[in-house]
């Protein structure tokens, strides 16, 4: 087991990995922006490590600032967390070349999948299902045009080394294509250095369903499950639940082998995510890999009591899987919810400032994830995401009625959340009869605008 970590991420996350770290009795040590000065994971750690200015770029981003860091508080190993440099391959190679043990997959892994047009030829070849669509890189409007003329619309764009739902666009005929392909190469070379995009059949209100995937050096590989990840905004998640309401166990079992294979297919270690489109008909289709811890892991392990983050650290460390597949369990039902610094009924503008007023919810089957404490100052340059509540029922039904219970507790203030949002998502009778898709929340708040227009025209 390493003797020291050091955390090269924020808030919520970092203080996640600080726990995982102090109960496997390793010392860990965090770096912070000077906009994070005050935050909890900077007051957690053994060590706190000031690597750069507020922005990004300037801090989380700054992989030599990092590197340095690790290399003064002489680490073994770097846990990333989410979002940052998580599924950056040059930081991956980097922490390589300076023996610092990269707590993640390989350098060559995070490439393959990271790439999502190699990811996609490279799952084809292997024989896991693909949508239809552009067999690489989409070089011009033209080409755009004889593609979605060959497959029929409706088509997405996305971008090669997309993420977050930037540089994806939807189209419905040729003169929305035009304009929606220049778009999405604008917004993929603003978010990732790299214009280029790919084109596949648009797949109608599908269903969002990942699997959990662990693997460890030694060639053992198993997954978790999945969770259903179908409520999201302009393709961010936000709420998510497992199991599946759409998934039954035959399907269960030939979707986690399908995720198995995939993983294989890229030589994957640590912790990692296959991400599916499924349809009504439930034929599924791999969407892309995502070589990180995710947000929503806390539902995996409330099914399973499996601690992700240990079995990271643990494998990281040239561990074997403790687990086989078979003794895999999945008990009862859980939800998170991501509660974020937003206002909902102002078209979910971000709100920074000052928490005053803090109540989180509490008794049994409930978990908080998260950073704030009264008198915590979210800052304006980071994510808006703030805390996950994470419940576990003996089935949905109780599972929906622990999480109503809990938000009904949940106060934070003066900010605006989330919270309100999520109590009405619950209400909703599509979501309570399981009758999701990726479609569900545009479609909510559709319906809200127009019953709200028809109020006021009383």
């Amino acid at each position: 087991m390493f003797h020291k970590i050091l955390i090269a991420n924020r808030g919520e996350i970092a203080v996640r990995v600080i726990r995982a770290c102090r109960e496997l009795g390793v010392k860990m040590v965090s770096v912070y922006s000077k906009a994070d000065r005050d935050s909890l994971h900077v007051k957690l750690a053994d060590e706190a490590i000031c690597i750069g200015e507020a922005p990004s770029g300037e801090s989380y981003l700054n992989i030599p600032a990092i590197i340095s860091a690790a290399e003064i508080a002489d680490v073994e190993a770097i846990h990333p967390g989410y979002g940052f440099l998580s599924e950056n391959t040059h930081f991956a190679e980097i922490c390589e070349s300076c023996q610092i043990k990269f707590i993640g997959p390989k350098p060559e892994s995070i490439r393959l999948a990271g790439d999502k047009a190699i990811a996609r030829a490279t799952m084809q070849k292997g024989g896991i299902p693909v949508i239809p669509g552009s067999k690489g890189v989409v070089g011009d409007q033209e080409e755009a045009l004889k593609i979605a003329k060959k497959f029929g619309y409706p088509v997405i764009i996305k971008a090669k080394a997309g993420g977050g739902g930037k540089g994806m666009k939807v189209a419905h005929n040729d003169g929305k294509l035009v304009n929606a392909f220049l778009t999405a190469q604008a917004e993929a070379e603003a978010a990732f250095g790299n214009r280029e995009v790919y084109i596949e059949k648009y797949i109608k209100e599908p269903r969002h369903v990942e699997f959990q995937i662990l693997a460890d050096e030694h060639g053992n590989i198993i997954h978790l499950g999945e969770r259903d990840c179908s409520i999201q905004r302009r393709h961010q998640k936000l709420l998510e639940e497992a199991p599946s309401t759409s998934i039954n166990q035959k399907l269960r079992r030939k979707m986690g082998e399908v995720a198995v294979k995939a993983a294989r297919l890229i030589r994957y270690e640590n912790a990692g995510t296959v991400e599916f489109l499924l349809d009504e008909d439930s034929n599924f289709y791999f969407m892309e890999m995502n070589t990180r811890l995710q947000v929503e892991h806390p539902v995996t392990e409330m099914l399973t009591g499996i601690d992700m983050v240990k079995e990271q650290i643990r494998i990281a460390a040239g561990e074997k899987l403790q687990i086989r597949q078979d003794e895999v369990k999945w008990e009862g039902a859980a939800i998170e919810c991501r509660i974020n610094a937003e206002d909902p009924d102002n078209n979910f503008l971000p709100s920074p400032g000052k928490i005053e007023t803090l109540l989180l919810p509490g008794g049994p089957h409930v978990r908080i994830d998260s950073h704030i404490y009264p008198g915590y100052v979210i800052p304006p340059y980071y994510d808006s995401m703030i805390a996950k509540l994470i419940v576990h029922g003996r089935d949905r039904n109780d599972a929906i009625g622990i999480m109503q219970r809990a938000l009904r507790e949940m106060e934070i203030g003066p900010i605006k959340t989330t919270i309100s949002l999520h109590q009405r998502i619950l209400n909703r009778p599509r979501f309570r009869q399981g009758k999701v898709t990726t479609q569900f929340i545009e479609s909510m708040l559709a319906s809200e605008e127009t019953q709200v227009g028809k109020k006021e025209g009383e």
